[in-house]
């Protein structure tokens, strides 16, 4: 006699509903698991009728978790963790090794993909895979085999390992400079159209740091991330804060200008490698590869 199994809503819906508990965002969510925003909501909206329970509830920054929410979220992503484990055991074992990489999207677009052909011939036979992403892997998932993050180094994660602190400075295209000249004190900066990324922290941080106490709020469009925002400075379309590890290329080509000299250092690159390969020497290859090119300025 065949037993019924459990009743599961469908997977689909708990896989959306996941990462959404993840990720803290639809949008980001949607991202992670390839499929747009607007089925990402739906696949959350149908899981709640399935539940007939209220899972997620939206605030100004983001959505957060009911205490059903959290309840699923402890359960769903536990089994996850079980399937992924188990599945990574149960595939045959490579035979190559293989590096999978995330890193921070600015630093990856703008620094790591130009050298790609350089990592590879320090590597050797190694495939290497590389994602442009803001945030932490799960490990325990076996999403990534290491992380390039970036953050202060007064609170980094457990086991991450300091790459460089890189000065930030404001840079404008030509075109923006020549439409609206470029500012001469921290007060003009500050009332120019500044390009920010989800909010307006970093350009304040950095007035702060430069020694300026805002008085009003500042301009300027917020945009997804690091990488929207030098791509729109290119476009002529604001100031955006950003680091010679970044933007040293363009600088050097003449397409964007420093505007104002700074020494100022807001964080940093570090690595985090995945706790199951700490000390594997592909990882140590790389990471030794990484701190004899990373330019220090």
């Amino acid at each position: 006699m065949n037993t019924p199994g459990p009743t599961l809503p469908p997977l689909v819906m708990l896989r959306a509903f996941e990462a959404v508990a993840r990720m803290g965002s639809m949008r980001r969510a949607a991202d992670d698991i390839g499929v747009s925003h607007t089925v990402v909501s739906r696949h959350v909206r149908n899981l709640e009728h399935w539940m007939g329970q209220k899972l997620i509830a939206a605030t100004p920054r983001g959505v957060v978790l009911t205490a059903q929410g959290e309840t699923l979220y402890a359960a769903v992503s536990r089994a996850f963790r079980i399937i992924a484990n188990t599945t990574a055991e149960l595939r045959p074992a490579a035979t190559r090794s293989s590096l999978r990489i995330w890193c921070m999207p600015g630093l990856a677009t703008r620094w790591l993909t130009p050298r790609l052909s350089e990592i590879e011939a320090a590597m050797g036979p190694v495939d290497i895979s590389l994602r442009a992403i803001d945030r932490l892997p799960d490990f325990a998932a076996r999403e990534a085999d290491l992380m390039i993050g970036f953050g202060s180094f007064d609170h980094l994660p457990v086991g991450a390992e300091r790459l460089v602190l890189p000065r930030m400075f404001p840079v404008a295209s030509p075109a923006w400079i020549a439409r609206h000249g470029a500012p001469k004190t921290l007060s003009e900066l500050a009332q120019a159209p500044l390009i920010h990324e989800e909010s307006r922290q970093q350009w304040t941080d950095w007035f702060d740091a430069m020694g300026l106490k805002l008085r009003e709020e500042l301009r300027g469009p917020r945009l997804w991330d690091a990488n929207l925002g030098f791509d729109a400075a290119l476009a002529g379309q604001g100031v955006a804060l950003v680091t010679r590890l970044t933007a040293g290329a363009e600088i050097d080509a003449g397409r964007l200008v420093e505007i104002l000299s700074s020494t100022v250092r807001l964080g940093g690159y570090y690595t985090l490698p995945a706790p199951q390969r700490a000390g594997d020497p592909v990882l140590v290859r790389f990471e030794r590869w990484l701190a004899d090119n990373l330019p220090q300025d």
